[in-house]
C-alpha cells in the first residue's frame, strides 16, 4: 500500500481552526421568476418566445428540470409540473403520432397544470393544438435551436448557481498563479492597494471590496464581483479606478474558486505569529474548510511578494510538497544521524 506524500507529514503539522466572527448567514433563493430566467438566458440559449410572456410572473422554485414524456402519455401521478418543462425530439415526435381528440386530450392534461414555462429544443415545430391550449392557460412557450442535451446542461448550471447558498463578504479576491486568494482585513489595511500591485504584476482581479461567494454542488466556494461595481477599485487618495480600462482583459476575471484566505492585520508585538509553518490555520465559510494565513502588516514589508509565495506554497501542497514539514523532517533526520554517529564512535584505550 502506497503512502500519499501528504500523509508523511501529518505527524509533523498541527491544524488550528479559526472562526470568522462577523460572517453573515448564508442566503438561499426560494424562487426566481420566469421573466428573470428569460432575461438571463435569452442570449446563451438564443431563446425565442413562441406566444407571449403570459407566465413571466410565475415562479421557478427548483433547480431541477423535467421532461414531460410520461405525462404526455397520461401518467401524471408523479408529474413534477412546477419545474421548467423541456420538450425535445422525443416529446414532440410522440405528439406528432397522435391525432384528433386524443392529441388534444393529452396536451390539455399536461398544460392543465400550473407550469412555469415550456422550452422546446432543436427548433421543433409544435402542433397547433399545443399552442392554442398554452395560450388559453397562460403558459409561455420558448424555443431554442440547441439540442436537448446542451440546453439541459446550460439551464442546470444556471439554476444551480441561482439556487446555491451564498454570502457577501468584505474583501478582495485575486487569481494568483491560478490560485484564488481571498484577502480579508479591516478597512484601510491595504487590500485594494495590494490587489492593484498584483494586477500590475500580471495577476487577475476578480472582486474588490465586496465579494459574492456561492457554494456549488461539489462543496466548492466560488467568488465573483457584484454587477454594479465589477472591475472597479477604490484606492484611498486616488479614488475609483477601472481595472479593465487600465490593464485590459488580462487584468480581470469574472469568477474564481477560492482556495486560500489571507487575513491582513496590523502588526502586534503581543501576538505570536507563525514562524515555521507547522501550525496550519484553517477557517470555514458556509461549512467549507479553507487554509487561513495571517499576515502582519509592517512598514517596508513587500506584501505582494508574500502573496505570490502563499499561492505557490498552496500549489506545492496540492501535489504533496509541504516545505515546512520537509524542513522539519530533514532537521530530525540530521539529529538522529548525529546521535547515532556519536554512539558508534570507538572508545580509545587509555595508555
Amino acid at each position: 500500500m502506497e503512502t500519499s506524500p501528504n500523509h508523511l507529514f501529518m505527524g509533523l503539522t498541527t491544524k488550528v481552526f479559526k472562526e470568522f466572527t462577523n460572517l453573515p448567514e448564508p442566503k438561499v433563493l426560494s424562487f426566481i421568476k420566469v421573466k428573470t430566467f428569460y432575461n438571463d438566458m435569452k442570449d446563451s440559449l438564443s431563446l425565442e418566445i413562441l406566444n407571449d410572456g403570459y407566465s413571466f410572473e410565475r415562479k421557478i422554485r427548483e433547480k431541477e428540470i423535467n421532461r414531460p414524456g410520461l405525462a404526455l402519455g397520461g401518467f401524471v401521478e408523479v408529474f413534477t409540473y412546477w419545474r421548467i418543462q423541456i420538450m425535445g425530439n422525443t416529446e414532440v415526435g410522440f405528439l406528432n403520432t397522435l391525432h384528433g381528440q386524443k392529441r388534444f386530450s393529452m396536451i390539455s392534461t399536461v398544460l392543465g397544470f400550473d407550469l412555469p414555462c415550456v422550452l422546446v429544443t432543436n427548433n421543433n415545430k409544435l402542433p397547433k393544438e399545443f399552442m392554442d391550449v398554452a395560450n388559453k392557460n397562460g403558459i409561455t412557450v420558448f424555443n431554442t435551436p440547441m439540442n436537448t442535451t446542451e440546453a439541459h446542461r446550460h439551464i442546470s448550471e444556471y439554476l444551480e448557481g441561482k439556487f446555491a447558498p451564498h454570502v457577501v463578504m468584505h474583501g478582495t479576491l485575486v487569481d494568483i498563479f491560478s490560485v484564488g486568494v481571498l484577502f480579508v482585513g479591516a478597512p484601510g489595511i491595504g487590500k485594494s492597494e495590494l490587489c492593484l500591485d498584483l494586477v500590475e504584476r500580471g495577476h487577475q482581479l476578480v472582486a474588490d471590496d465586496v465579494v459574492e461567494i456561492t457554494r456549488n454542488r461539489l462543496n466548492q466556494l466560488q467568488g465573483a464581483s457584484r454587477q454594479n461595481n465589477r472591475y472597479h477599485m477604490e484606492i484611498r487618495g486616488l479614488g475609483i479606478i477601472d481595472v479593465f480600462k487600465m490593464f485590459g482583459v488580462r487584468g480581470i476575471r469574472g469568477n474564481k474558486d477560492i482556495h486560500v484566505v489571507v487575513q491582513l492585520e496590523k502588526f502586534s508585538k503581543t501576538k505570536k505569529y507563525e514562524r515555521l509553518g507547522l501550525d496550519e490555520k484553517v477557517t470555514r465559510i458556509m461549512g467549507v474548510e479553507l487554509p487561513l494565513v495571517e499576515i502582519p502588516i509592517v512598514e517596508g514589508k513587500n506584501i505582494r511578494i508574500v502573496a505570490e509565495a502563499i499561492a505557490l506554497d498552496h500549489k506545492l501542497k496540492q501535489i504533496g510538497v509541504h516545505q515546512a514539514a520537509e524542513f522539519q523532517q530533514e532537521l530530525i533526520n540530521r539529529l538522529r544521524k548525529k546521535q547515532k554517529s556519536d554512539v558508534e564512535l570507538p572508545i580509545e584505550d587509555e595508555e
